[in-house]
């Protein structure tokens, strides 16, 4: 009777986790709210989509640590003072199980210092990746790559200025 009851509670824990991701198309459309809000600027929005102990990982920010939601929102109003004019459009899209992925394109005109850089005027057009991981028909955490030597030389900061 016992070997029955754990294979039943085992059967069980399979299907709450089986059950609590949800569709692709679920979840595709998650990430496309997750996209419309952050092109909105509706900032106040992002709890719908987030968890408040979202992570986000990206090499092309070495020591900006993400690990809050509240901290995620402030890296977002951060960038729309950069890039006031900053669209999302995703171009590629796939969904397995907790995770979706996208290829997407970042257009924004650098109006606003970004960090040792002042503001350019000009515009980059960056194509990006972007994994994300759900939990509970939320995101839980990103990984984000792309280039910043492409952004940098398109804004006209790399390569650098020689120093007179």
């Amino acid at each position: 009777m016992t070997r029955l009851v754990l294979t039943v509670f085992c059967f069980v824990a399979v299907l709450a986790v089986v059950c609590s991701a949800g569709t692709p198309d679920q979840n595709k459309a998650l990430i496309g709210k997750f996209v419309e809000i952050g092109n909105s600027r509706d900032l106040d929005r992002l709890p719908e989509v987030v968890v408040d102990d979202f992570e986000r990982h990206c090499q092309a920010t070495p020591g900006l640590v993400i690990d809050t939601l509240d901290k995620f929102r402030k890296f977002m109003e951060a960038d729309v003072k950069v890039c006031p004019d900053s669209q999302v459009e995703v171009q590629q899209m796939v969904a397995e199980d907790d995770r979706v992925a996208i290829w997407a394109t970042y257009t924004g005109t650098q109006t606003g210092v970004m960090g040792p850089f002042p503001p350019s005027g000009k515009t980059m057009v960056l194509d990006f990746g972007a994994i994300f991981r759900l939990e509970d028909g939320k995101i839980a955490e990103l990984w984000v790559v792309w280039d910043n030597m492409a952004a940098l030389t398109q804004l006209g900061h790399f390569p650098p200025k020689a120093a007179k």
